[in-house]
């Protein structure tokens, strides 16, 4: 089973090769003095845990350790785990368990996360497991459902439509469906059917934000499996949020990159998409990276997208431009808040894309816009950006961007404005990703797989080598930024072969940037467009002009 590489391979193999790989990582893993493998987050025990017992009960691995100790083990751990809820009625986090474990687990306290997703995913594998389980453990796994259903977490409103309330909502009809509370069930049905109207018609206020969205998924796939199957319209209702889900994935989907904006990033998904398993078993258009980060239940819970989903999101041979609308809720302000116009550009060998607006997000993580590349297998970096560092930035941590940037999107090109007050830090950041780069004076020629890239700035600029990608410092703003991709079969198409012949080609490209009362980028394509953004330094009214006509965010939708 290991070292399944042929995209031609089925789902469940995907998964079966998930499975053993997580499962020999587990099993070789010495344990800690507590009697688990990890004390950063105590749901990565859980799903080591899950995967080393679902290979030691599974006949059809070849296995390179002894089964039952394996199962044994598993076991063990699984028991662990269950030890640290907070299982004192009337107590804060009743029913929750403790999310960081050190120095000792069981003296940390409850926190309020864990539950959310992991109680779902313990009722699904103990469905899917429970009649390999020794006795103990099954007695202790049913205890502590009781006290999960009990501690009454998931009995909230839906107000935000982001990823606590979409486990709530599943935790309201498995928790519902496990102890039949038919109040519960419906309060489940409306939060669903609120939730989907919700995004439906507004769009995801949680806009490319990893590794939550995987959680949506997650946790109503996990709702249908456990909920009664002749309850048909449940069922087709789960069924409406999981097609809706995975085609809001497959339209920004670049082999297991994701496109475009993001509302938040971890540093293992910027600059380098790494959160990629649930993408590995859906589309396998990829290499399976080594390095897997967040292993949750990718191998062991599944829902089938539809063929339609597939093709839209895996046949990128004739580019297509997605643009997107979605619109934040702020409970503290009983006004509607503005839309927001997510564009993105996608080929076959790369894509563009990002947020027109700049918006407050949760830990200031908003990624506004990026070139993307697809997933190489290798761990490296596959994004390329350029930021002006906001609160929370931290030095090789290409995150947490300020608001000063102004942006114009077009196919494949990004013109990026920083307006930056004085007094502010006038320096922006950039990420290249690994590969053969040419530099020239306020310039920079890359070739990274099957993509060229030309980099035009308005200030000379230094280069860092970082442990993922290449940091860009550019210091003297306000200035701005010009990027442009080709891919390498359009280029051969207009007699362009490598990347020295790509640099000769746009070396007199026409471009202009000026820094005034009045901050502007112009810019003439490789497709002869003129495109121009300006913004008044004084007004602060951004202008973006394709071929002299305002660009016009009318024609976005859902």
């Amino acid at each position: 089973m290991p070292g399944l590489k042929n995209i031609q391979s089925t789902y469940k193999e995907r998964q079966q090769e998930i499975i053993f790989n997580i499962a020999l990582e587990a099993e070789q893993r010495p344990l800690l003095e507590s009697g688990l493998w990890f004390h950063d987050d105590v749901r990565n025990n859980f799903y080591y845990a899950s995967y080393l017992f679902a290979a030691a009960v599974d006949d059809s691995f070849e296995l390179p350790f002894d089964r039952e100790q394996a199962k044994q083990k598993a076991q063990d751990v699984l028991l662990e785990i269950l030890m640290l809820q907070n299982r004192q009625p009337g107590t804060e986090l009743y029913g929750h368990w403790p999310l960081g474990l050190n120095p000792v687990p069981r003296d940390a306290s409850p926190h309020e996360l864990p539950v959310e997703l992991m109680g779902n995913l313990m009722a699904y594998f103990c469905k899917r497991y429970g009649g390999a389980l020794n006795a103990q453990l099954r007695i202790v796994l049913n205890t502590a459902f009781g006290h999960i259903y009990r501690s009454d977490f998931y009995r909230k409103p839906v107000v935000t439509f982001g990823h606590h309330e979409a486990k709530y909502t599943a935790a309201k009809l498995i928790f519902g469906t496990l102890f039949a509370d038919e109040i519960l069930l419906e309060d489940g049905r409306q939060s669903l059917k609120d939730t989907l109207a919700y995004i439906r018609t507004k769009g995801m206020p949680e806009y490319g934000s990893l590794p939550w969205f995987w959680h949506w998924v997650q946790a109503f796939t996990c709702a249908l499996e456990l909920v009664p199957p002749e309850d048909t319209e449940l069922t087709t209702s789960l069924k409406e949020m999981l097609d809706h889900l995975w085609n809001v994935r497959a339209e920004f989907y670049l082999r297991g990159a994701w496109v475009g904006a993001h509302s938040r990033g971890w540093p293992h998904d910027v600059p380098g998409d790494a959160n990629v398993l649930h993408d590995y078993v859906q589309f396998g258009d990829f290499q399976l990276p080594e390095r897997m980060p967040r292993t949750e239940y990718a191998g062991l819970l599944f829902y089938q997208a539809s063929d339609e989903i597939l093709a839209a999101a895996m046949n990128r041979q004739t580019p297509v431009e997605v643009r997107k609308i979605t619109q934040k809720v702020v409970p503290t302000d009983p006004q509607p808040q503005p839309l927001l116009h997510s564009y993105a550009y996608i080929t076959e060998e790369f894509a563009a894309g990002g947020m027109w607006e700049r918006v407050e997000e949760f830990d200031n993580e908003q990624l506004r816009w990026a070139f993307s590349l697809p997933v190489s297998g290798e761990g490296s970096a596959n994004q390329l950006y350029f930021f002006h560092p906001g609160q929370g930035y931290n030095e090789g941590d290409p995150r947490h961007q300020s608001r000063y940037m102004e942006v114009l999107y077009h196919k494949n090109v990004i013109i990026s404005l920083f307006p930056i007050s004085q007094g502010e830090k006038n320096t922006i950041i950039g990420v290249l990703p690994q590969g053969e780069w040419k530099q020239e004076p306020y310039t920079l020629y890359g070739q990274v797989g099957e993509t060229y890239f030309v980099i035009y700035l308005s200030h000379p600029y230094q280069l860092q080598e970082r442990s993922r990608f290449i940091e860009v410092s550019v210091a003297g703003m306000p200035g701005g930024v010009i990027v442009e991709a080709l891919g390498i079969k359009k280029a051969a198409e207009c007699g362009i072969i490598g990347l020295e012949a790509f640099a000769t080609a746009m070396a007199h490209k026409e471009r202009n940037f000026e820094v005034g009362e009045v901050l502007a980028a112009n810019y003439t394509n490789m497709d002869g467009e003129s495109l121009v953004l300006s913004i008044s330094r004084e007004l602060e009214l951004p202008q973006a002009q394709l071929n002299g006509i305002q660009i016009s965010l009318d024609h976005y939708s859902v």
